[in-house]
């Protein structure tokens, strides 16, 4: 089981890699809010322990982006006492959360009680769209039987959609989680590889019928099949 610890403490990780190796688990860890993100992306952990305090992109920002497209158990790991950190941080999608300091064992059990809560078989589905199918487990894409080519970037783009089907995926979680910087905002970046994206996957790229631009906001990945004609959405 792999459990991503995202803490800029290095002697704290240190203690915890020792400590949740020693239980059997393969730790994973991030030192910034940024990194957090594109190595959850990367190694799809079975739950993740999050500091709220961290660099480049804050515990919350890192809750906010992983709930866009995974469902892994989130205990957040934080010095931070008060109520209201709590309920903003639970808010946003963390499912525990745990004020440092604090007893490994406790923190031990509160993982297993929350692996066991969590749905086996789902993490990584088989996503179909007209004639495309988008295999996560398997880093796979075919459209009508033969396999499609996907560069690096397309892939991640497209699972990010893929993995939270119809629900909106915003432009800062695709720019933060794709290329790893805060600095980078431009979503030309985005349009450029949705573009080929389209081209791709889509019947007709210029009047997408699945991937959809939501103008201002992001994209999302439409499964249905209506036979009406969609109703065209500008890019941004």
């Amino acid at each position: 089981m792999r459990v991503l610890v995202a803490d800029d403490d290095e002697q704290l990780v240190r203690a915890l890699r020792i400590t949740l190796s020693s239980h059997g688990y393969q730790v994973i860890a991030a030192p910034d809010g940024v990194s957090a993100v594109t190595t959850a992306a990367e190694t799809h952990p079975d739950v993740v322990l999050l500091d709220l305090g961290m660099p480049r992109l804050d515990g919350v920002g890192v809750i906010q982006a992983l709930r866009g497209w995974t469902n892994a158990p989130i205990i957040v790991v934080s010095g931070r006492t008060g109520s209201a950190e709590k309920i903003q941080a639970l808010d946003a999608g963390a499912d525990d959360y745990v004020t440092k300091p604090f007893q490994i064992d406790e923190l031990l059990a509160r993982v297993r009680a929350l692996t066991r809560r969590a749905i086996p078989g789902t993490a990584d589905p088989v996503v179909t769209f007209a004639d495309v199918v988008v295999d996560l487990a398997a880093t796979l894409v075919t459209r009508a039987g033969a396999r499609v080519h996907l560069t690096p970037t397309e892939w991640r783009m497209l699972e990010y959609l893929a993995r939270t089907p119809g629900a909106l995926v915003t432009r800062e979680t695709l720019l933060k989680g794709i290329w790893a910087s805060e600095q980078i905002t431009d979503s030309g970046y985005l349009r450029l590889y949705m573009s080929q994206l389209r081209k791709k996957l889509e019947l007709n790229p210029s009047r997408p019928r699945h991937l959809i631009t939501e103008p201002g906001m992001g994209y999302r990945l439409d499964l249905s099949d209506a036979s009406s004609p969609p109703v065209v959405v500008g890019e941004e």
